[in-house]
């Protein structure tokens, strides 16, 4: 195991000048300042010889020019949207934005038309940057179709057009705007198109305090090389994963995707100290079949948040790697994590429960009904308050007023429970929120697709244990009298419409659905007797 005392004291030497109130911009500029020629980014493709990267000065002019190829066409404060697969670029318009004052609104690049026009237009956005395709999605087809019927769409780029025109951008840093903590970083959006979606408003103090905080429990030691897996229109991917490496002087070596054999030649070749990733991916690695072959001792930490972690993953991969396995529990409106374990938790409590609070962000439970504290041990919606949480939703007031409780709490929607030492467990989701590897999906939004298909008289979605992904979508179906329709027939209809990652893998097909007095739909029924996983992972029909 990494020694504990001195990777604290390394951690807390190379954050202690970081600001409470700093910006993405005055991280940039501070790590250029430090340690202008060390890489800040590599870009992790298969061929080591090929890779490109960034040093931080290299880093900082490129974002730079970003920035003054931005406010050529907006002004600060106003919204960009980027929709592209992860790519240095992604980051260079990330801190490019940040520099200038603009807005960011990622997108996830799976987004079907409707998904991407929904929140185009609830955003307002300015313009869009996008990579024309990805994994077989003509996102450029379909910008030049939504585009123009966005009245508040001034322009449409692709991000090579515009990293290009930055490359000969002149613009000093004394001519960017003064950016203030206070101001927007990112506007991200939770989910689908129904009027579930909402746009969380994320500042720059959230952003670069939750990471403070965090990389501070760790004690991952100083200039780490830190793995980027994570998509970056997450906060994973562009939160921690990002600005970490940026606040401890380190490397990040970014991926275009999870890929078990790539991440595996990364952490080898690039000597990677660092790896963050969902149950799901460190799953995948663990059963690699070069695995057991690979030298994997530069890796320190690993981290895993977003699902709820089998205390036997925990256990495995600290054995398995000889490293700090660190459980996180946050959400998009936490801006990063809120609650933590610590390398020196007992293997007990790093096995069972999310850890604690980090310093200055508090954890209440409470009933989700009488909003009244729940007793110690007692199960309740997990409420956090924190200078690092959303200020708000996008246009969204009732959204907002109903996500925080008196005092400024902020309701996760999770339940979970607290002892009397402070450790968190988690204990499901008081939402309806089905988190699958990590992707949060919202039932109604599939629900509303299932339900305009000529076969289908009632559906309901749930959130069905798997042991691979956590929990997968189930849909079950109730047919029209007389129609016939299978589970396959359904996914194809699907996912014409919706991201591959909301298709449901898992159907049931009944006479009557349960409903109560009122007619609601009791999903809790719903979810109870599935059949297990079959051998040959087949999840369809």
């Amino acid at each position: 195991m990494p020694n504990d005392r001195d990777g604290d004291r390394d951690v807390d030497a190379a954050i202690a000048d970081v600001a409470p109130d700093a910006t993405l911009g005055d991280l940039l500029r501070r790590a250029a300042g430090r340690w202008p020629d060390h890489d800040a980014l590599i870009w992790g493709g298969r061929d080591a010889e090929a890779r490109r990267r960034w040093s931080y000065r290299e880093l900082l002019a490129t974002a730079e020019g970003v920035a003054g190829a931005l406010l050529d066409r907006v002004d600060p404060g106003e919204r960009v949207a980027l929709w592209a697969p992860n790519r240095p670029e992604w980051v260079h318009l990330q801190l490019g934005a940040a520099l200038a004052g603009v807005v960011l609104v990622p997108l996830n690049p799976a987004f079907r038309p409707a998904e991407a026009a929904d929140v185009l237009r609830r955003a307002a956005v300015a313009g869009v940057v996008y990579e024309p395709r990805s994994r077989g999605n003509d996102i450029e087809r379909t910008v030049a179709i939504v585009a123009p019927e966005l009245a508040s769409v001034r322009f449409a780029t692709s991000l090579d057009a515009l990293v290009a025109e930055a490359r000969g951008h002149a613009r000093a840093a004394r001519d960017l705007p003064a950016v203030t903590a206070g101001d927007t970083a990112q506007i991200q959006y939770t989910s689908g198109t129904t009027g579930s979606a909402k746009g969380v408003v994320l500042h720059h103090r959230g952003m670069t305090a939750s990471v403070r905080l965090a990389v501070a429990a760790m004690q991952i030691g100083p200039a780490p090389v830190w793995l980027n897996v994570m998509p970056m229109f997450h906060i994973g991917g562009c939160g921690l994963s990002t600005i970490g490496p940026i606040a401890l002087g380190g490397a990040q070596v970014l991926a275009e995707r999870f890929d078990p054999a790539l991440v595996l030649d990364l952490v080898e070749q690039e000597q990677v100290t660092f790896l963050g990733g969902v149950p799901t991916m460190l799953l995948a690695l663990l059963v690699d079949p070069s695995f057991a072959r690979r030298d994997l001792s530069s890796l320190r930490v690993v981290l895993s948040g977003g699902a709820h972690v089998a205390p036997q993953l925990v256990r495995h991969i600290e054995e398995a790697l000889g490293v700090h396995f660190i459980v996180a529990y946050g959400q998009t409106e936490t801006e990063g994590h809120a609650i933590q374990t610590r390398p020196g938790d007992s293997d007990d409590d790093k096995a069972t429960t999310l850890g604690r609070p980090l310093p200055g962000v508090e954890v209440r439970i409470s009933d989700p009904v009488t909003l009244a504290p729940a007793p110690a041990n007692g199960t309740g919606e997990i409420w956090v308050r924190s200078r690092c949480n959303m200020e708000r939703y996008f246009e969204d007031p009732a959204a907002t007023a109903a996500a925080f409780g008196p005092g400024g709490w902020l309701r996760t929607g999770d339940l979970g429970s607290m002892d009397g030492r402070g450790r968190v467990r988690f204990a499901g989701r008081l939402k309806e929120l089905i988190n699958r590897g990590g992707e949060n999906i919202h039932p109604p939004e599939i629900e509303a697709v299932l339900g305009a298909h000529d076969a289908v008289a009632e559906v309901a979605v749930v959130g069905v244990p798997d042991p691979h992904w956590g929990e997968q979508v189930g849909a079950v179906i109730r047919l029209r009298p007389g129609a016939q329709a299978t589970g396959d027939e359904l996914a194809a209809y699907v996912a014409e419409r919706l991201s591959p990652h909301k298709i449901p893998r898992r159907w049931r097909f009944v006479e009557e659905l349960p409903h109560t007095a009122s007619g609601k739909v009791q999903k809790f029924h719903l979810r109870e007797g599935w059949d297990p996983v079959p051998p040959d992972g087949k999840l369809v029909g």
